[in-house]
């Protein structure tokens, strides 16, 4: 989009937030750069350029204004909605893969050359890999230098600086202020309460609105394995494994964010544990676009005029998930639940919870491949199941991150014994986050389309649905919704 100026331009001018993200107004007079609702007064349209992203900005050699603070705007929803090569190495480098492994990591992952993924990305997004990463670990020092009390040599490294300098010269070329001026402004702003318990992080998710939070809270604490995730005092709270350690997050909806609140054991995670709870409650999403396109529908729009803004529930975890698909598979939530809450108990490693009653992080895949079927209280046909996908999750052969080729994953699943379609789509809408995986038939879905006058059989509804694309998982949202099952109710 950052190439039509005349529509950036009309954008700019009428503050319209929903292009928070999707790219970014530089103001050559004042060599500064915005969200295109920042509430100053737009400048010139000749004294405006459009970059896709921070990074290209500050490439540039434009600095972060201090009233929009466009470094903290939602993610653009396109890199959600692509699965190109280009849209997978974005979603890497947003869970740091860059800071972790660097560009020749990035490449491994991709199996692309370095060079490629340089000429490809500057090609998008005017910066390379480098200077994408760069730009995440000024917002991630911005976040640590605003939320924590943590010396600033700690977080130079917790951001994946090299060094202190760079750490500092960065800060300060960014945001035209010094870690210091950072973290005074931020206490004059929100001074830190007495209450605040010691390795806290508490931070605001950003979301274009509408967001509507009863299928997507709903979903997720209907379905919550017990010592892995919990409702308690108005958000959803659940473990996290991550690369140096392991993590709590507390998740509650409000009216303009998501508060969020982390306790990491090591603070290098914090730029993957952010990605993960964006991925989780889908905030990059577009619910402008997609309510536009399922409104056109005359028998789906009551449902999204009742309701806009619907997200779909993610994960934290793909491999977690796809594990929990398997064990949800002909049975009701409940007993889906306690098969998940016997496999975590038994193989699940303990941690402590300072805030409330979580006790372990879910099993990983190379736990549960040496469990014995035995002591699986499944269908032996299930247990077959199971086995082969921890397996194939284990060793490699069925990888199922933010890089991996949804259409390739889809068709691995399909090949794993006791995998049909609804369990392959399933997974892919969930954990793969492809905005138009379809479950045609879905007792739910078919029996809400029924209901409304759509067609009731899959390859019926399958046809009529060619409309709703590429949004078709959000169409599933809404004819769920129509249900008064716990999944759409945002718990008390």
């Amino acid at each position: 989009m950052h190439t039509d100026t005349e529509r950036c331009v009309r954008a700019v001018q009428s503050k319209e937030a929903r292009f928070d993200g999707v790219f970014f107004t530089a103001v050559r007079t004042t060599r500064i750069y915005c969200r295109p609702s920042c509430p100053a007064v737009p400048p010139k349209p000749e004294n405006m350029e459009f970059h896709p992203s921070a990074a290209s900005c500050q490439r540039a050699g434009y600095r972060a204004c201090k009233r929009c603070r466009p470094d903290t705007s939602p993610g653009s929803p396109q890199w959600n909605v692509r699965a190109d090569a280009v849209a997978r190495a974005v979603r890497l480098i947003q869970d740091g893969v860059v800071d972790r492994e660097g560009v020749p990591g990035l490449a491994r992952r991709l199996g692309w050359s370095t060079r490629q993924i340089e000429r490809q990305l500057l090609a998008e997004l005017g910066a390379g890999p480098l200077a994408l990463a760069r730009a995440q670990r000024a917002q991630t020092a911005r976040l640590l230098i605003e939320t924590t009390p943590m010396p600033f040599g700690e977080i130079a490294f917790a951001a994946g600086f090299s060094s202190i300098r760079t750490f500092n010269d960065t800060v300060r070329e960014v945001f035209a202020l010094t870690p210091g001026e950072l973290r005074a402004r931020a206490a004059r702003r929100s001074p830190v309460g007495a209450t605040a318990t010691p390795g806290a992080i508490g931070l605001r998710l950003p979301f274009r609105t509408p967001l509507e939070p009863s299928n997507l809270f709903g979903h997720l604490a209907a379905t919550a394995v017990p010592g892995v995730e919990e409702w308690r005092d108005g958000a959803y709270r659940r473990t996290l494994s991550l690369p140096y350690g392991h993590g709590i997050v507390a998740l509650a909806p409000r009216p303009d964010h998501i508060a969020c609140r982390l306790f990491l054991t090591d603070p290098r995670d914090l730029t993957h544990a952010i990605s993960r709870c964006r991925r989780l409650l889908d905030l990059d999403a577009d619910p402008v676009a997609v309510d536009e396109r399922l409104r056109a529908d005359p028998l789906l729009a009551p449902l999204v005029d009742k309701a806009p803004g619907r997200r779909v529930p993610g994960t934290v975890d793909p491999a977690e998930f796809a594990v929990r698909a398997v064990l949800g598979q002909q049975v009701s939530t409940a007993a889906a639940r306690t098969h998940a809450a016997r496999l975590v108990a038994a193989h699940g490693v303990p941690i402590e919870d300072p805030e409330g009653g979580l006790t372990h992080l879910f099993p990983d895949p190379e736990a549960l491949a040496a469990l014995d079927p035995e002591s699986l209280a499944l269908p032996r046909s299930r247990r077959t199941t199971l086995l082969t996908l921890v397996r194939a999750l284990a060793d490699g052969s069925l990888p199922l991150g933010p890089a991996d080729d949804r259409e390739e994953a889809r068709a691995r699943l399909l090949a794993l014994p006791g995998f049909g379609p609804w369990t392959t789509e399933i997974i892919a809408m969930r954990a793969l986050g492809d905005p138009d995986a379809f479950l045609p038939g879905d007792l739910g879905v078919r029996r809400a389309a029924e209901g409304l006058g759509l067609p009731g059989t899959p390859a019926a509804l399958t046809a009529r649905a060619a409309h709703w694309r590429p949004w078709r998982a959000y169409a599933v949202q809404y004819l769920w919704a129509t249900d008064d099952h716990p999944i759409n109710i945002l718990p008390a």
